[in-house]
């Protein structure tokens, strides 16, 4: 801040140091002037001048040093109170830059709320169709054409789902019951979802739950499975992915093992993040770097730590660890 502020009153120190200069030169060179008073008065008036300039940057460097402290939102009652005008100048166009960007932000809120109740809208509406469309693939008695359609009709579906959890995400927390759910019965429903997709691939399954029931939010759990299930399935075939759950230093496991392609090394720190599909599998367009992602944050919400383990080729296990009752409670009650 001293270095500011020199910066700021250089030319006044340049000039005070100049006609401290001048006076100096025209007493050298006026023999009627004693240049020896001359020069005991400038070193006074030097001193009088740091003097002078310690208290103005006291004085002017305060609003400033506060300014510089503050938080880098929009909560006026933080501003400093201004103690000359150029300070009022500052801090009123601080006022009113504030007061403008809370009404673009308002506004923009406003827009993605819009814009997210409308694609709510449009995905609900989208379901009565996809429902009549499944039930009319049901009746199809060509066994072939109704497999294909079948898978194709559950991508789609798979594909909304996921649009929908995503839009619902940063609202989770009002949308949380937490319940002790059956593990097993839980599966069972997300295996069935996939059923037709995992008969077309040759995939079985293989549940091994020590532990079968856990505390959590059904709904949003089931969210993160089926991201960890489509994805196991999505790279698997002819094989059986095991489910396996037990407990582990008083934390409840769940486990998700498949023998698919696998993920590579230099991928794995990466696979969580948004829109993130795949750098040894690049050309593969039936990855959205989405489900995964979604996964990780409604995890997080639910204080679950999800956790990976894959060798390329040889396939991939996803980890659940639940929180322990009495942490996730107390958690909860904060």
């Amino acid at each position: 801040m001293i270095a500011s502020f020199l910066r700021e009153r250089l030319s006044w120190i340049m000039l005070v140091a100049f006609l401290h200069l001048f006076i100096s030169f025209v007493a050298f060179i006026d023999a009627s002037i004693p240049l020896v008073s001359v020069l005991y008065i400038l070193f006074l008036s030097f001193c009088f001048f740091l003097v002078f300039l310690f208290f103005r940057y006291k004085k002017e460097t305060e609003f400033y040093r506060q300014l510089k402290e503050r938080e880098d939102d929009l909560d006026l009652s933080t501003l400093p109170k201004p103690d000359s005008p150029f300070e009022e100048l500052v801090a009123e166009s601080l006022r009113s830059q504030s007061e403008h960007l809370k009404q673009d932000s308002q506004l923009h809120m406003q827009l993605l709320d819009k814009e997210k109740d409308d694609l709510l809208a449009w995905i609900h509406e989208v379901k009565t169709p996809l429902t009549a469309m499944k039930l009319m693939i049901d009746r199809m008695e060509d066994e072939k054409k109704r497999a294909s359609l079948t898978y194709e009709w559950l991508r789609i579906h798979l594909l909304l789902d996921q649009q929908l959890h995503q839009k619902r995400i940063p609202f989770i927390e009002k949308d949380l019951y937490m319940e002790e759910i059956d593990l097993e019965e839980l599966i069972f429903t997300e295996i069935k979802t996939l059923q037709s997709w995992c008969i077309q691939k040759g995939i079985g399954f293989d549940l091994q739950l020590a532990v079968r029931e856990v505390l959590t939010d059904a709904k949003w759990l089931s969210f993160i499975l089926r991201q960890l299930l489509t994805n196991s399935v999505k790279y698997s075939r002819d094989s059986e992915i095991e489910i396996s759950s037990f407990l582990s230093e008083g934390q409840t496991v769940l486990q998700v093992k498949d023998d698919g392609r696998g993920i590579a090394r230099r991928d794995l720190p990466r696979i969580f993040d948004k829109g993130f599909t795949s750098t040894t599998d690049h050309q593969d367009h039936a990855s959205t770097g989405m489900g995964l992602y979604l996964a990780r944050k409604a995890a997080d919400t639910l204080h679950i730590h999800i956790d990976v383990a894959s060798t390329h080729g040889l396939g991939t296990t996803f980890t659940l660890t639940f929180p322990k009752k009495n942490e996730f409670v107390r958690v909860m009650s904060k």
